[in-house]
């Protein structure tokens, strides 16, 4: 990855086959102390994943704390873990070194809100589908967990957006989003009239279901369905993603991470706007208010283990390089003689 996306901790160049080396089960230094363990679903195979990391933390001697709504979940019995502190979820990112959260990606974006503020990293272990952002598979949770302890990992910061719904100058709601703002039509089959400015600059006035704003991290996610680009994480950009225009030329965009983008509902518009950040409960929108949509000033840090590929994660994910066995070819046959 580039440097300005990943950040290879020391240990990691110095120690490149960790878990060849006889001391790698012997952690004296690890590189975090007080880890949080957070989840969200109350299916079985989260909470099953949550005991057994909080038993290898025990195990090390680590600190282990949980927040209230983790420890709370029906199918967890804390009776299998030896030691943990309980916290608010609020102050779970103040007091930890590391967080994990155990889940799919929409528990890590559901974490976000929570941690982003105090830049504490946050390493997922995937329970969901995808896991763009929860990487760690589950039977792998305890080996690179260990190697993550003893130093052996990369930091990717990921900025987020911030929304404000404003009426003149007071702010009627504000929400922050790790993927994306949507404005969107409830349940209403109108499309929404709107029209849009670009630090200040006139764009368009768009008929459509909606507008995705959405930053690279979720580019993979509801803009990716919408017809959007991809966009590395390293980018520093916004991409802004009508849904179903009924101008077929009207096309996604891709501006400056430092952007500002105003939202206004047409006077014609005969449809109620609702506008959500990162699937979170929506909220009304009026044609005497504005929507904004700019770079939050906290960004939010994910730790990987060594080897975390953006490229590879889409064509595990995305099911790239997927063709029939039929037309397969073998090495030799790559390369076509024209003689």
């Amino acid at each position: 990855m580039s440097s300005r996306f990943m950040e290879n901790s020391a240990q990691s160049e110095r120690l490149p086959h960790l878990h060849e080396s006889e001391l790698f089960h012997a952690i004296k230094n690890p590189a975090f102390r007080r880890i949080g363990l957070m989840g969200r679903a109350g299916k079985r195979s989260v909470t099953k994943s949550l005991v057994q990391i909080a038993q290898t933390i025990n195990e090390m001697n680590l600190t282990l704390i949980m927040d209230v709504q983790t420890a709370n979940l029906p199918t967890l019995d804390l009776t299998e873990i030896a030691a943990v502190k309980i916290v608010k979820r609020s102050l779970i990112g103040e007091i930890c070194d590391l967080v994990i959260v155990v889940g799919g990606d929409g528990s890590i974006l559901h974490a976000a809100e929570a941690l982003a503020r105090y830049r504490v990293p946050v390493l997922g272990v995937n329970r969901g589908r995808l896991g763009f952002l929860a990487d760690v598979k589950p039977k792998e949770a305890a080996f690179k967990l260990r190697q993550v302890l003893m130093g052996d990992y990369q930091l990717d910061h990921r900025f987020l957006l911030m929304m404000e719904i404003r009426q003149g100058r007071e702010v009627l709601h504000e929400d922050m989003a790790l993927n994306d703002v949507v404005l969107h039509a409830g349940k209403s089959v109108h499309m929404i009239d709107f029209q849009m400015k670009i630090d200040g600059q006139d764009v368009y006035r768009q008929h459509s279901d909606g507008l995705i704003a959405a930053t690279p991290t979720g580019s993979t996610a509801y803009a990716l369905s919408g017809g959007g680009p991809i966009i590395h994480p390293s980018m520093d950009a916004i991409c802004l993603v009508p849904m179903h225009p009924h101008t077929l030329s009207s096309r996604p965009i891709v501006v400056s991470g430092n952007s500002e983008v105003c939202i206004r509902i047409h006077e014609d518009n005969r449809t109620q706007p609702m506008v959500s950040a990162d699937g979170k409960a929506s909220v009304p929108i009026e044609q005497d208010q504005r929507l904004y949509i700019r770079k939050h000033p906290d960004k939010l840090t994910l730790l990987h283990p060594p080897g975390f590929d953006f490229y590879e994660a889409c064509r595990t994910k995305l099911h790239w390089n997927v063709h029939a066995e039929e037309f397969s070819l073998d090495k030799d046959d790559d390369i076509i003689d024209d003689e």
